[in-house]
């Protein structure tokens, strides 16, 4: 069976995908998700120029938490020689839990591509290639490419872009329907996805817009994508990969994941990064969009990012549910 088949067979079981989100998706945010349907979970944005020198704080962006069964690890770069130690260390230290090697060349962070690397990579194609082509080399497991419809708006180059990237040995390409020049502004045009998913023999992932479940089923439908990328939609809603299957199989329309499952969700986050990781600054962003919707949220959101440590964050979850509680008790007297 090649890579591209088994990826085809993981898709059609779980279709539904967290993606890799520089800053966001650390251990603690990949294992809030598997617990909800995620099976695929990506590592955030690792450079490979870092990785030669890499430290403690370094790897533990690539290496999977002792109760995580695999993971797909996002490296980003222009050097091709770099790539290729890149992957040799990265198969060295993950071991056998490692899924396959992605490469960013969809990053529009003016940081990534004035050094050539994330989507600037899409006005050099060679080098794309160049590159693709020496991560494949050194690996043991499938490259994937993540990638947008183009570097300057009005372009439209991924079908052939992806082309180009299969030739070089690409097992499957994940599309973002937004140029480098959008940011993450305007709408994601979907039909980009659709057409590099013609144009190519590989799986296509589809990403942009994905902000419920029935936005990620609707792209699964309306496109030729085997498989969708959830990343903006799962902030403060982990459910979403299990809603979205529901959906997709059984017509199960998401349930609505009230404040108190949400104030609980908060809690199991939280005890996650007290676990894994040294730091709870992270909690100060997460911990805000689990309380979208809530009574007084604007203010709660102000004591959250005050918060410095994880009994800190306890005790004001404590608070919300209270005060939720009592508004409950009001309404319903």
């Amino acid at each position: 069976m090649s890579f591209s088949d088994d990826f085809l067979d993981r898709y059609a079981e779980q279709p539904f995908l967290l993606a890799p989100m520089a800053g966001v998706t650390d251990a603690a945010y990949r294992i809030m998700c598997r617990r909800r349907g995620a099976r695929l979970a990506f590592s955030e944005m690792v450079s490979v120029a870092g990785l030669a020198y890499a430290n403690d704080k370094t790897w533990r962006l690539v290496e999977a938490a002792a109760d995580e069964p695999q993971i797909c690890v996002q490296l980003f770069g222009s050097k091709p020689e770099q790539f290729a130690s890149a992957v040799e260390a990265v198969q060295e230290r993950v071991g056998e839990r490692l899924t396959l090697i992605d490469i960013n060349m969809a990053c529009p962070a003016r940081k990534v591509i004035t050094k050539g690397e994330g989507c600037a990579l899409m006005e050099a194609p060679e080098q794309a290639e160049r590159i693709v082509r020496a991560a494949v080399s050194h690996a043991k497991v499938p490259v994937t490419v993540k990638m947008r419809t183009a570097f300057h708006t009005g372009d439209r180059v991924a079908p052939e872009f992806a082309r180009r990237l299969e030739a070089a040995g690409a097992a499957a390409v994940a599309v973002h329907g937004r140029t480098a020049k959008q940011l993450y502004t305007g709408k994601a045009d979907w039909t980009v996805i659709d057409e590099v998913a013609r144009a190519v023999s590989v799986p296509v992932v589809g990403s942009g817009d994905v902000f419920c479940a029935f936005d990620a089923v609707r792209m699964l439908r309306e496109t030729a994508a085997s498989a969708v990328f959830v990343a903006r939609g799962s902030y403060g809603n982990p459910w979403v990969f299990e809603d979205a299957l529901a959906l997709a199989r059984d017509g199960v329309e998401p349930p609505v994941h009230g404040a108190e499952e949400r104030l609980a969700a908060l809690r199991e986050h939280l005890t996650l990064v007290h676990e894994h990781l040294p730091l709870m600054a992270r909690a100060r962003t997460f911990a805000t969009w689990y309380l979208k919707g809530m009574p007084h949220a604007a203010a709660w959101r102000g004591r959250v990012v005050r918060c410095t440590t994880y009994e800190e964050f306890m005790a004001l979850v404590d608070e919300i549910e209270a005060d939720v509680l009592a508004n409950v008790d009001i309404c319903e007297g």
